[in-house]
């Protein structure tokens, strides 16, 4: 994880479900409510499953952005 103007970022770029999930919950544990996170994904299942995390822990996906080759780029806003 690396922190860029205040957004950390989480690559998981080249990981299949369920690990691109499971390493935003382990890399954004402990970081303050309000954090913003850029995640990146290239997991076709991947949006659904993070749109599922968002709704059950109160994170806010701020926008989606295709980075292209597959890769998609995430804001999201901690709870």
């Amino acid at each position: 994880m690396t922190e860029q103007t205040g957004v950390y970022q989480i690559d998981a770029v080249g990981l299949v479900c369920p690990l691109p999930i499971l390493r935003f919950k382990k890399r954004t544990q402990g970081l303050p409510s309000g954090t913003e996170v850029d995640f990146l994904a290239d997991d076709p299942s991947g949006r659904k499953d993070l749109q599922a995390l968002c709704e059950i822990t109160g994170h806010r996906i701020e926008w989606i952005k295709e980075e292209g080759a597959g890769v998609t780029r995430y804001r999201i806003r901690l709870a």
